[in-house]
């Protein structure tokens, strides 16, 4: 098993939500940043490409077992939007802030308010690793007009939970691993990790 990896992010909640699941499994997650690692370009239009050009820049650039998470809201009405592009739907800088209030102005009117975010995570051994472990999860909801909740990230506070009847932004760090899109794709990664020894 890997006992120590980078994680391709410098995103804040997205290498605290990985830490708490991996910690259990006495897994060391040393974010890209802790050895100066520069964040990737993302130009492609799925999120399994642009987690594969995450993964193998951070391996390459430290040497260790790499692992990179894409992910990002896919609303129905939206045509998938802002999909790949969701940290950066209204534009640079990256902004949570703009980004769901274009979400809410992009959905004023209509009916169906479904979404679901979207994660795919990749480990790659080495920058060069022929066969990546990729594993992707899914997490469905709906999308509301006033935010709730103060926990979470990115558009956590419009993404209603229907069985939950709580915003991702109103669930404790435990109960949205557990569930969320980030969780199952990790779960999954680590069950195939398993799997190829």
């Amino acid at each position: 098993m890997i006992g120590k990896l980078v994680v391709a992010s410098g995103n804040a909640g997205k290498l605290r939500e990985i830490g708490e699941i991996l910690a259990p499994l006495a897994i060391e997650a040393m974010p890209q940043g802790a050895f100066g690692v520069s964040e990737a370009e993302e130009p492609h239009q799925t999120f399994v490409e642009n987690a594969l050009a995450k993964a193998r820049h951070a391996a390459r650039h430290t040497g260790l077992p790499a692992l990179a998470d894409d992910s990002g809201l896919c609303v129905a009405a939206l045509g998938g939007e802002p999909g790949v592009h969701s940290a950066r739907f209204a534009g640079e800088p990256k902004d949570d802030a703009r980004n769901n209030a274009l979400l809410v102005e992009r959905l004023q009117g209509v009916a169906d308010r479904s979404a679901h975010y979207a994660c795919v995570m990749v480990l790659v051994r080495h920058a060069d690793d022929p066969e990546p472990i990729i594993a992707d999860g899914r997490w469905h909801g709906e999308i509301i007009d006033t935010p709730r909740g103060a926990g979470g990230f990115g558009y956590d506070p419009y993404f209603l939970v229907p069985s939950f009847g709580r915003t991702a932004a109103e669930l404790g760090a435990a109960e949205k691993n557990a569930i969320s899109h980030r969780g199952r794709a990790l779960r999954r990664l680590l069950e195939l990790l398993r799997e190829n020894g």
